[in-house]
């Protein structure tokens, strides 16, 4: 175990700030607990860049002026992005990374922002003849339709954690959930619903990808997966692994590694899917390249199930982020 440098870059511009921050706070200690030196850099609700040491920088740090970002971000050994939704997940920060010349765990530009917009993700999963749910994509100015019949979801093209997400019984909280979802975004998606069970996948890996097992998503209280159902505690129990056919197994396994392929991800990603009752077929709904990352998430147990717990799990994607980087180094530009 190679012990390193290594900046944990958290919080954010989006909606899903806080969740960012909890998962942060996991990794920063257990890559403390690993014997590496941390580094945070913490992006406020404005687009302010902090600059801290260790786990209680994640409460106190310094304001770092922008001329000093990459500097700083450039003298580590490895970045870990640990941001969620838009200016962090979508390509954006990665982008920096790039120019700064650093390693980084997890997707590049292009599958951070391929993945991150729903729309796009799904028309890349059907050229490649990757099952997907069906929707239709609004854009500023379209009137709402559905045909998919009741009820159906209304979300946001980009964005995670469920945020700005409604389930629609009716014609009139389609409406209602359009106006809702165009304030997050300027592309909208109505979805079929799919009756079935909800399971997710872990993905490990560059070149050789490999999945973890399938966990079942347990609604306890709500009608559905939503953002009370995804961090509230009791509110949602995961199964690992998922109590489906063994070849179903292996079909969700088959199908979260050839989307991980197809959008050009590395380092992780967790891909959300559905196995339909009336058929059984395995459909991909969504791959989120950075997963919520307590060492309680979801993307932790399902590899903790499968035999990395969540200590190697964080070494393991170091390891990746400096393999690709030293791979790519080989490239001419």
């Amino acid at each position: 175990m190679s012990h390193r440098r290594i900046a944990v870059v958290l919080g954010g511009r989006s909606s899903e700030h806080d969740i960012s921050v909890a998962s942060a706070a996991s990794v920063v200690a257990a890559l403390e607990g690993n014997g590496n030196e941390v580094i945070t850099v913490a992006i406020d609700r404005t687009g302010g860049w902090e600059l801290g040491s260790g786990r209680k920088a994640i409460e106190a740090s310094s304001r770092l002026p922008g001329s000093e970002v990459a500097t700083t971000l450039a003298d580590v050994d490895v970045v870990f992005p640990v941001l969620h939704g838009p200016f962090g997940e979508d390509g954006t920060v990665q982008g920096l990374l790039e120019l700064a010349g650093v390693p980084y765990v997890g997707a590049g530009v292009l599958a951070s922002a391929l993945c991150m917009d729903k729309d796009v993700f799904k028309s890349v999963m059907r050229d490649h003849g990757i099952p997907v749910t069906r929707n239709i994509t609004l854009r500023t100015g379209d009137e709402p339709r559905n045909p998919y019949g009741y009820p159906c979801f209304v979300k946001p093209a980009r964005l995670g954690s469920s945020v700005g997400i409604t389930k629609a019984h009716d014609e009139d909280e389609l409406r209602r959930g359009v106006v809702l979802a165009f304030e997050h975004d300027e592309k909208v998606l109505v979805e079929e619903l799919v009756t079935g069970i909800e399971v997710e996948v872990g993905v490990l890996g560059n070149r050789r990808p490999v999945a973890s097992l399938p966990g079942e998503i347990v609604v306890t209280h709500n009608e559905w997966y939503d953002f009370v159902a995804k961090y509230d505690e009791g509110e949602m129990d995961l199964i690992v692994p998922a109590r489906i056919p063994q070849e179903q197994i292996e079909r969700a396994q088959q199908l979260a590694v050839a989307a991980f392929v197809a959008t050009d991800c590395e380092g992780m990603a967790r891909a959300d899917m559905f196995v339909r009752e009336e058929d059984g077929e395995v459909l991909v709904n969504e791959l989120n390249t950075i997963p919520g990352f307590t060492s309680t998430s979801v993307y932790a147990q399902l590899f903790e199930a499968s035999g990395i717990p969540y200590a190697e799990l964080l070494d393991r994607l170091a390891e990746l982020a400096v393999e690709r980087f030293d791979r790519r180094g080989g490239l001419r530009y």
